[in-house]
């Protein structure tokens, strides 16, 4: 047997055992859309309880590359909601763990990790490899840099968020869809990034719920919430969903704003 012979059985039995990997939502998505999967690059900003969970989930469903973002080092009141972390690395840096769990989880996955924050210089390549974000930072100066890097490039953005019970998803495609500004204008509100209540099944069920909005756009099956401005609480599960419009003068995807 030949290198190429090789090389073409080892592709073959990686094809195999992903075939048996994802063969229960291979009945809901399909051979293409397992494909466009495989295929498909996303962005996942921030690996908290809301992005972590994401990640997980997309790395579980054979997305091709993910690309993280998070500074930091794993501290105690992360543990009751980043379960990308572990108390045996209390202290430690935070991507280097969730790198590491995620290709436990699917050593299919190729996983770029980046202790870092979301600033327009560092962020811009990875929006730009990106075929879709999921935008899960805590504060609002980094979700507007990454807002309009995303309005710049063109790339679609998964805004989730949450505080306390309630959750807010919705899915921006520029130039079609409101942007982040268009719903929240950039004022430079007072903001304290961990001052807020944090239940972990809450953000979990807001990771889920992003991630399944990047797994819609990328296979094409379901409706995504491009437009529509979705809200759920956790505490009773009463939830609705709006219509939202772009803002016509917006700072950002505007007129007058980011090309």
């Amino acid at each position: 047997m030949n290198q190429s012979q090789g090389e073409s059985g080892m592709e073959q039995l990686a094809g195999e055992l992903e075939l048996e990997r994802y063969a229960r939502q291979l009945k809901l998505l399909g051979e293409d859309g397992q494909k466009a999967l495989k295929e498909a690059v996303v962005m996942v900003a921030g690996i908290g309880g809301l992005g972590g969970t994401a990640a997980l989930y997309l790395a579980a469903a054979g997305v091709g590359k993910l690309i993280l973002a998070h500074e930091g080092i794993i501290l105690a009141p992360d543990l009751n909601r980043q379960i990308l972390m572990d108390s045996g690395h209390l202290g430690q840096e935070r991507m280097s763990t969730a790198v590491a769990r995620l290709k436990q989880l699917n050593p299919h996955v190729e996983i770029e990790g980046y202790n870092s924050r979301i600033e327009a210089h560092a962020a811009r390549p990875w929006v730009e490899a990106a075929d879709i974000v999921i935008d899960a930072r805590y504060d609002f100066p980094e979700r507007y840099a990454l807002n309009r890097l995303c309005v710049e490039m063109n790339t679609p953005m998964v805004e989730a968020a949450m505080y306390g019970f309630e959750i807010s998803l919705t899915t921006v495609i520029p130039g079609l869809t409101p942007c982040l500004e268009c719903l929240y204008p950039d004022v430079q509100p007072q903001w304290e990034p961990f001052g807020f209540p944090v239940l972990g099944a809450t953000s979990g069920i807001a990771g889920c719920l992003a991630a399944l909005e990047a797994v819609k756009w990328i296979t094409g099956v379901g409706t995504t919430y491009a437009g529509v401005m979705h809200r759920f609480s956790s505490l009773d599960f009463a939830c609705y969903s709006v219509r939202i419009t772009r803002n016509p003068n917006c700072a950002c995807c505007g007129e007058g704003g980011t090309p």
